[in-house]
């Protein structure tokens, strides 16, 4: 059985399409919720499987020259065939299965899934909640974890890099006189196996070994809501705290911040990563949050 023609990315196809249509890169980016560099990029990346060029550029914009035209109406007759297929009963539409931290899902996740949904509203997506530390979690076509990207074997894709800070609600800091970060030898301060303290104490310029004693909590949001219910102070990442943060909450305690030493990732087998759906919501999610 002879072997199937390379087929170009669906999500540089997405993006030529967009592209042509709307009139410029920056105008597809929009639509797609994505940056125009990205899109510039998925663009190059078609051209290059093709062998020439389908726009031409100037520093006023960009638009299709005649290779760029005759490709754009097979690639309109290829969506338009896709979008009329029909699903056999034997063969139903698989969703797409997410795995995801709680904290993760219910703060990043879901918040902007309905921007996912305005571009892909035929992906019926499945959140699985999969606790953070569990030794062997189940696997989904997709999972996202907290760590240091040494997960299962599978590749890691990094969501974003991070920075830590020290927590803690408003009401807690000033019953406290928190006025140097030596004070906090006078504060409770709170645990998670998560996320050391050690990086942000280094940066404080406080010689102290990680806390041993304490509240410990195995999930970041319930580490921040303990926090903002007063119990103690917390060092947890800014982009983890951010609607804490903006709610007024939580507040950092001093102004010194730290390299996270853990972060987001995204796991999926490489077969997995062939589907389209899973590219899309792998490249969806990468440009959200980066």
């Amino acid at each position: 059985m002879a072997r199937p023609p390379r087929l170009p990315p669906i999500h540089a196809l997405i993006a030529f399409e967009a592209s042509s249509r709307l009139g410029g890169f920056g105008q597809a980016a929009d639509e797609l919720c994505i940056t125009a560099s990205a899109v510039s990029h998925r663009i190059r990346q078609l051209e290059a499987m093709l062998g020439e060029t389908l726009f031409e550029r100037s520093p006023t914009g960009v638009r299709l020259n005649s290779a760029g035209q005759r490709y754009l109406q097979g690639v309109r007759e290829v969506f338009d065939r896709l979008a009329h297929l029909g699903v056999s009963a034997e063969d139903p539409r698989k969703p797409l299965r997410v795995g995801a931290p709680p904290t993760f899902a219910r703060h990043m996740l879901i918040p902007a899934l309905p921007a996912f949904y305005r571009q892909w509203p035929d992906i019926e997506i499945e959140v699985d909640i999969a606790a953070p530390l569990h030794e062997k979690p189940d696997r989904h076509d997709v999972d996202i974890r907290w760590g240091r990207g040494n997960f299962d074997g599978r590749p890691a894709i990094r969501l974003f890099d991070d920075e830590i800070t020290a927590l803690a609600s408003p009401a807690y800091g000033a019953s406290l006189g928190l006025a140097a970060p030596a004070d906090l030898v006078r504060a409770e301060l709170l645990r998670t196996r998560l996320l050391p303290w050690l990086p942000w104490l280094a940066a404080a310029g406080l010689d102290w070994p990680e806390p041993s004693r304490g509240a410990l909590f195995s999930d970041l949001g319930i580490l921040l809501e303990a926090a903002a219910g007063g119990m103690g102070v917390a060092v947890c990442t800014r982009r983890v705290a951010a609607s804490w943060l903006q709610r007024g909450q939580l507040q950092q305690v001093f102004d010194i911040t730290a390299p996270s030493p853990n972060t987001y990732f995204l796991l999926a087998d490489p077969e997995q990563m062939k589907r389209p759906e899973v590219a899309a919501f792998t490249d969806w999610l990468s440009a959200t949050l980066a």
